[in-house]
């Protein structure tokens, strides 16, 4: 795999490391609908807004938004915005936070309460993914002309439409929530992460320039 631009030296090692012959088929054909849209917009030079939509917003959403930020920095996709929200506001689940930070991520609180809000760093000399628990129309995420990817199968079933999406993309993953409290908290929010890292990477390596 070769790197377009730098990330901080733990996450481009991770990167180094993930091999996409171990997504499925059927997986690869769901994540293609993305590839289309990306490549779309790409082609056009049009921005790209991503919003990334779970229940809560409070986990795999947010996620998903660091790692697709970061991937497509990785493979030279500009001027993409990846965006994160829910059905309901809740908080970004402190595990989370502590999960990126063991890839190499950088990470500062920038105001505390019932629903802190984070910067996420990925490279040095990148703006920083601003991350907390919002609805996915917050007036902080896109309004439309956005593509809306449901991440988990709550949303997608409880939302069958996104008010100004452009395009309605189904990519659930399975809830880490499952395991709190448990002694395998920190392995399945550690696998659930590379998963998601992994297939966002494959998305942006598609994406033909």
């Amino acid at each position: 795999m070769q790197d377009q631009n730098p990330l901080f030296p733990k996450i481009q090692s991770l990167v180094l490391s993930f091999d996409f012959t171990v997504i499925s088929k059927d997986r690869k054909d769901t994540l293609q609908p993305l590839v289309e849209f990306v490549q779309s917009k790409f082609d056009y030079q049009q921005e790209i807004r991503l919003n990334l939509i779970c229940t809560h917003n409070s986990r795999r959403s947010h996620l998903a938004q660091v790692w697709a930020q970061t991937a497509a920095h990785y493979y030279g996709i500009g001027n993409i915005f990846c965006y994160s929200g829910g059905t309901e506001a809740t908080a970004l689940f402190p595990k989370v936070t502590e999960t990126l930070e063991k890839s190499g991520f950088k990470i500062k609180v920038l105001s505390e309460g019932n629903n802190p809000v984070y910067m996420i760093k990925f490279s040095e000399n990148e703006i920083p993914v601003i991350v907390f628990s919002k609805t996915y129309d917050d007036d902080f995420n896109p309004q439309n002309r956005f593509a809306a990817i449901m991440t988990c199968s709550q949303a997608d079933g409880g939302c069958p439409f996104i008010t100004g999406a452009e395009k309605r993309i189904a990519i659930t993953y399975e809830d880490p929530k499952d395991f709190d409290n448990t002694i395998e908290q920190t392995e399945k929010y550690q696998e659930r992460s590379l998963q998601i890292a992994t297939e966002m990477f494959y998305v942006f390596s598609q994406i033909k320039k």
